[in-house]
């Protein structure tokens, strides 16, 4: 683990030295790639760990590598989210079988004791943390407090780019596989196929554990007049979001933005992505909730400013481009925010973000909108227009 020189202001090292958390890794294979928030390397032969990593939230990732006799592949990448505290020193050692790191040695007082009383020899071993990435982790996640951040990751602890899946049928007896549709004869077609396929689903405890955005954004018992209204203006939908998982605390819920983003940009996690675009286009398609809510909105400005900052220019041409979900999304946002009744200052920063992302993407947020497309809306069971 190489790690390029910065110049770090001298009191800021030391400060980092005296109070910055260690994370020992041991037994992690030469080539394995590891990081840690918006930096991450090839281990080496000498890697122990990390030092000096300041105090907070920080999202350890890693993926194994095979040898360069079997091809060198890498493996999907491995997350989680750490919470460390001043002076603090974990300890992992890496599980060739589960190719995985194992944190239960930190939970063992006495190893963790003889490793702190034997750090000064360690430290030679220890890459320091990548502090010319800090500034750009915090933004990216200065949203997500440590509860929030236990509460949206997996219960295994582990957040992973592809789902951990199981059948939904264990077939654990003879007679219960000899029930199921043969496979040994050619399928007459495409559907025949799929049905033969075995019923797969996520193993418990490795999914994310986002928020419900609603299917349904109109209230029950909804007239075709109020369906409509509530299916161009998302308000409703999204006070059911905060008030159902952040009613105390609405703007947690750019938290959960910004830990969504933080798995698909870090983890490689593509469900991170569409939960983001979910949240997103609640967000922006709320006028009502615009209005009232001014503290929110020009937190989400803030957030997304930085966001899109760290997205690679061509992110938008292979993902976000298809359907062209981000501009419409943010024209509708930005629609919105120059009407009647909005916030001055909600506005005004508006305006400004409008500008910026306008010369930076040379996106046209003043296109004509599809105002003449029909909205189609689902209307309720035994709903019917005359």
């Amino acid at each position: 683990m190489a790690s390029n020189s910065v110049d770090m202001d001298p009191d800021v090292a030391r400060r980092l030295f005296e109070e910055g958390a260690t994370l020992v890794l041991l037994g992690v294979p030469r080539g394995t790639e590891l990081g840690i928030d918006c930096k991450s390397w090839q281990v080496g032969p000498r890697f122990r760990g990390v030092k000096m990593i300041p105090p907070g939230l920080h999202f350890l990732h890693y993926c194994s590598v095979s040898s360069p006799n079997s091809g060198g592949e890498v493996g999907p990448k491995t997350g989680l989210f750490l919470t460390l505290k001043p002076r603090e020193i974990l300890l992992a050692n890496w599980d060739p079988k589960e190719e995985d790191l194992d944190f239960s040695a930190s939970k063992n007082e006495e190893e963790v004791t003889r490793i702190r009383e034997t750090l000064q020899d360690l430290d030679p071993y220890l890459g320091p943390y990548p502090y010319e990435v800090m500034r750009k982790w915090v933004s990216l996640t200065d949203r997500i407090s440590e509860d929030l951040a236990e509460n949206l990751q997996p219960l295994s602890g582990r957040v992973c780019a592809f789902c951990d899946v199981i059948p939904e049928l264990q077939l654990r007896h003879t007679k219960d596989r000899a029930e199921q549709p043969r496979n040994d004869t050619a399928c007459q077609s495409m559907k025949e196929g799929l049905d033969r396929l075995p019923k797969m689903k996520q193993r418990e405890g490795t999914e994310l554990r986002f928020s419900t955005i609603p299917k349904k954004t109109y209230p029950p018992g909804a007239t075709p007049a109020e369906i409509t209204k509530c299916s161009m203006d998302l308000s409703y939908a999204l006070e059911a979001v905060l008030e159902k998982n952040y009613k105390e605390e609405p703007l947690n819920l750019l938290g959960e933005l910004q830990f969504a983003f933080v798995c698909f940009l870090l983890g490689n996690v593509y469900e991170g992505f569409e939960h983001w675009k979910q949240i997103l286009a609640l967000l922006c398609r709320a006028e009502e909730a615009m209005k009232k809510r001014r503290e929110l909105y020009v937190g989400l400005i803030t957030v997304l400013y930085h966001q899109l900052g760290e997205i690679p220019p061509d992110f938008f041409v292979d993902i976000v481009s298809q359907n062209n979900f981000l501009t419409t999304t943010l024209q509708d946002f930005f629609q919105f925010a120059s009407g009647p009744g909005m916030d001055a200052t909600l506005r005004k920063k508006a305006e400004k973000f409008k500008a910026h992302l306008t010369k930076k993407f040379r996106w046209d947020f003043d296109a004509d909108l599809d105002d003449c497309d029909p909205v189609v809306v689902e209307l309720p069971e035994g709903v019917t227009v005359d």
